[in-house]
């Protein structure tokens, strides 16, 4: 039997990214998609750090995903690093936060990494996330990010050209970079511009996650 892959999405600018990685990497797995787009909406009112109650309600929504059978769950959203933890703790089966596999694959590349972020909520939940995993290897590395200010809102508006445009125009600043992360993944969208604008490696969340989630499935067989 395939194997059933929960994804947990907060917004729907998330959901083609994953669905084309998945289809190109794993096609055989069986994807399910749960959409909750009030937590993204919600968690731009929390600015800072993520509330209790956001937490809690992200857990239920993750162990929903459990109860269908998951056997791993991929959360979509950069936004709620502690809720993922949390939610890792609560269920038996792998749980993936969207960057992980990504900033695996930059710290690989070099020390200097830049990021290009869409959505301000989530760099501060992402930036820890980032310290905290360099500080479990052996590699140093710092970490630059740039917010393009209204990407987002074109992109959710419809408008993925502009959406694109934007992000690629910020991506010269961190031309002097070892590599260059897209922060979410519906940021991915942008990647061919933003290899057309710089000359270091442009890495995407979406095909870092499908390979990384079915090598820990892959693992519990």
């Amino acid at each position: 039997m395939a194997p059933r892959i929960v994804l947990l999405h907060a917004t729907p600018v998330a959901m083609a990214p994953i669905q084309a990685a998945f289809a190109e990497l794993w096609p055989e797995a069986e994807t399910v998609n749960l959409l909750d787009d009030g937590l993204s909406l919600d968690r731009a009112r929390e600015p800072g750090a993520i509330s209790e109650g956001m937490i809690e309600r992200f857990v239920r929504f993750g162990r929903y995903g459990h109860d269908m059978g998951a056997d791993g769950i991929l959360i979509t959203c950069s936004a709620f690093g502690p809720a993922i933890d949390r939610l890792s703790a609560a269920v038996p089966v792998p749980v993936l936060k969207p960057n992980e596999a990504m900033f695996r694959e930059a710290i690989a590349r070099g020390q200097r990494i830049g990021m290009l972020a869409t959505f301000g909520p989530s760099v501060g939940t992402m930036t820890d996330e980032f310290e905290e995993f360099v500080g479990q290897g052996d590699r140093p590395a710092t970490l630059r990010t740039l917010l393009v200010d209204d990407a987002m809102a074109r992109l959710r508006a419809g408008d993925a050209e502009t959406h694109n445009r934007l992000v690629a125009a910020r991506a010269p600043e961190l031309g002097d970079c070892d590599a260059i992360m897209l922060a979410h993944f519906s940021t991915s969208r942008a990647a061919e511009a933003v290899r057309a604008a710089v000359g270091v490696p442009v890495l995407t969340a979406p095909h870092a996650a499908v390979a990384r989630m079915r090598a820990l499935v892959a693992g519990r067989g």
